[in-house]
């Protein structure tokens, strides 16, 4: 049977084609997309919901503005507006709601109940995620956020994810956290992201280490290293007997030392207000995915990503952008001071992950975090950009390169290939910002592994013995 899912802040959809698969697949499955909300505020043109209604054929209703369905399917619903604007009833029941969000500031200066007291203009979409669940009761919740998330805000490491898990407490869920680096489980991208997974217990078995190191959802779809118990932390999320989140926003972290670290590891879990936290490692595969990997071939690449020698050489260019600096600049009110960094690895290297995409990732002009790589052009492409004129010798000669080999930017495709997207997905937007949607994207196969495991709860009491002989000594 499939699990009814909501979609929020669903950008692209990467969400839906963990769970679902590549538009178009048959609706049957384990999961089952019902309701999917985007918007970007300050926008006129809404791209993301552009691309997202019509990968999955969604129209527009003719009685609801920004309200879409699929022509042939009732349960298959899009609605590109505020979250705040929209009634938690008028979202269907769901068995699981997911959603990557915003994570600027979630502190609450009076009770819960309060709405009025919230701050932070993006930290608010937490609590519209917290309304909606409070509404449904959902018997999951999975939700992927930047690995900063752990230790913000800076005067009190940890304290917004602090007040995210009490207010999850609050509404009985149990929550399982794990930093994941896709590239450490055979992605080829070296994307690092938070997910959060939540879960409605009547009775919870509240060994949270092992849950942590062998029986949870994240350990079973991304296996770790062993973890032994003296390298976990455990304390309570309240250092009160109330109800009342202001004492996790005011108490939590706060104390004399300046930047005091974060309490919360890279994997933990959360039972009852108590928090067992550790640092855990991968245990990936053996074959890792490569940037070669995902390469188009030579004669499909259009000539704007092929870096010209004059945009290499020219002062502010790709070499200098690229390379080691130590100099002088000249800031504000003519203030001076010496700026100094290292080189970034150019080009990059195909034989291992990728860095991570940014979200200026697309665009002609040099860029010091854009992804470069060597590759062969073809005669054509040699002989319409001049690549054997003396500039481009020139360039050879100071990158190491040999006669046939030429470097470009990556092209739309092959970013959508790092975070495992269909070719083409976000076809018919410009190259920035089809760009702009990679570097805000999650890796969809990370999530495909997550609904695996989801889908397996309850897990057996004893797991396959290739999974403890592999994790565990």
């Amino acid at each position: 049977m499939s699990l009814n899912v909501v979609e929020l802040f669903a950008g692209v959809g990467g969400f839906r084609i963990g769970l679902e698969g590549a538009p178009g697949s048959p609706r049957d499955g384990k999961f089952k997309v019902v309701w999917a909300n985007q918007w970007e505020p300050s926008t006129k043109r809404q791209h993301a919901a552009e691309v997202y209604t019509s990968r999955w054929n969604l129209e527009p209703e003719l009685d609801r503005p920004n309200w879409y369905h699929h022509p042939e399917i009732d349960d298959d619903v899009f609605v590109n507006d505020d979250i705040a604007s929209i009634d938690a009833a008028d979202i269907p029941e769901h068995d699981l709601l997911c959603g990557g969000f915003p994570c600027q500031d979630y502190s609450v200066a009076k009770t819960l109940d309060k709405a009025e007291g919230l701050t932070g203009q993006k930290g608010v979409l937490w609590w519209e995620i917290h309304r909606i669940v409070k509404h449904h009761k959902p018997r999951y919740l999975l939700l992927e956020n930047v690995d900063r998330l752990l230790k913000s805000p800076k005067g009190q490491r940890g304290r917004d994810f602090a007040v995210m898990l009490a207010s999850l407490d609050e509404l009985g869920y149990t929550v399982e956290w794990r930093m994941i680096v896709a590239s450490e489980y055979g992605f080829p991208q070296r994307r690092k992201r938070v997910f959060i997974f939540a879960e409605i217990k009547e009775s919870v078995d509240k060994d949270m280490r092992k849950q942590i190191a062998l029986d949870g959802m994240f350990a079973r779809a991304f296996p770790i290293q062993k973890v032994e118990d003296e390298h976990f932390d455990r304390f309570k999320l309240k250092k009160k007997s109330t109800n009342d989140l202001t004492d996790v926003t005011k108490q939590f972290n706060n104390n004399s030392l300046k930047d005091s670290p974060s309490p919360f590891k890279n994997s933990g879990m959360m039972v009852d207000g108590i928090v067992e936290t550790a640092k855990t490692l991968a245990f990936g595969p053996d074959e890792l995915a490569v940037l070669g990997d995902v390469l188009q071939t030579p004669g499909k690449i259009s000539d704007e990503f092929i870096l010209t020698a004059e945009s290499l050489k020219r002062e502010k260019g790709w070499i200098y952008l690229k390379g080691s600096k130590k100099e002088m600049r000249t800031g504000t009110d003519n203030f001076t001071y010496r700026y100094s960094e290292g080189p970034i690895t150019f080009p990059d290297a195909l034989d291992r992950a990728s860095r991570t995409i940014v979200t200026g990732e697309g665009g002609l002009g040099p860029s010091r975090f854009k992804h470069v790589v060597t590759f062969k052009p073809t005669k054509k492409q040699v002989e319409r950009l001049n690549l054997r004129s003396k500039e481009a010798r020139e360039v050879r000669d100071k990158m190491n390169l040999n006669l046939t080999q030429w470097m470009r930017r990556l092209t739309p495709v092959e970013l959508e290939r790092l975070n495992g997207f269909p070719d083409n997905h976000t076809a018919g937007m410009t190259d920035g910002t089809r760009a702009f949607f990679m570097g805000n994207a999650l890796v969809c196969d990370i999530v495909r592994r997550i609904g695996d495991s989801v889908h397996n709860i309850p897990f057996e009491s004893n797991p396959p013995e290739v999974e403890i002989s592999r994790t565990f000594e």
